[in-house]
């Protein structure tokens, strides 16, 4: 075995890539040799990441994952025009910061819930589809958030919930996918400095939310991509249906 990525030429669909994250892992794959594609609802945004990157071969796309008829076309896009598809980093997600549970609206449940669980899962079984039928196995690496496990603070339960359901759903999927040599894994995220995590909120709170981090900082976007890469890598070949916290600390299980 080498102790190289193994990621060179490899076909990477990265969702939510326009955001904070998802642009730093867009880039990490592409400083590591592979293709990839960079999905975003705002086509503008997409195009300006992949201008960035590092090689050749990479593509943007507009497209709105909620939209559930649409998911084929785009892998089946995506696939075509990196010429492989191996890796789906799936990161796309909504929040909607609510004062307390009592300001929650039906519209504001639905919204997350679809956004962040409903389409993860029919994006998930596509991608698996098209796995299947290239033969190679493949990769999903989906993202949570650490309220998996917390439960959330006030009115961000239902954010929580939708990636509880995230981490549960990519259990049961690793479990449906193994035979098949497609690995499923999720990262859960803590404090990230982006501009989901300042939104809605103040500056007290904020400052109270990282004096519970123990390396006392919120992580820099790019500290999420090399989890994400080595998920994806051949050093993680036998793992599947975990879930890697990554939070400075503030979570420990």
């Amino acid at each position: 075995m080498t102790w190289s990525l193994g990621l060179e030429g490899r076909g990477v669909v990265v969702t939510g890539g326009a955001g904070g994250i998802g642009q730093e892992v867009a880039r990490a794959f592409a400083s590591a040799g592979a293709r990839v594609a960079v999905v975003d609802v705002e086509q503008g945004a997409a195009d300006a990441v992949v201008a960035g990157l590092e090689g050749d071969g990479h593509v943007a796309l507009g497209a709105d994952l909620a939209d559930l008829s649409g998911q084929e076309a785009l892998l089946r896009r995506a696939q075509s025009e990196l010429g492989r598809f191996d890796v789906l980093a799936h990161l796309a997600a909504v929040l909607r910061r609510r004062a307390t549970i009592d300001d929650v609206t039906e519209e504001d449940w639905d919204f997350q819930i679809d956004v962040n669980l409903k389409a993860t899962f029919f994006l998930n079984r596509w991608a698996a589809r098209l796995f299947r039928e290239q033969g190679n196995g493949g990769r999903i690496i989906n993202f949570s958030s650490q309220g998996w496990w917390t439960g959330g603070f006030g009115g961000s339960v239902v954010y929580a919930a939708s990636k509880g359901g995230i981490v549960a759903m990519s259990r049961g999927l690793a479990r449906s996918l193994a035979p098949d040599g497609i690995t499923v894994n999720t990262v859960a995220p803590g404090g990230v400095d982006t501009a989901m995590m300042r939104s809605g909120g103040d500056s007290a709170a904020l400052d109270s939310f990282i004096k519970m981090i123990p390396l006392g900082r919120l992580a820099e976007p790019d500290e999420l991509a090399g989890i994400v890469l080595f998920l994806a890598s051949d050093h993680a070949s036998y793992i599947t249906g975990a879930t890697i916290n990554v939070s400075g600390g503030q979570l420990m299980y």
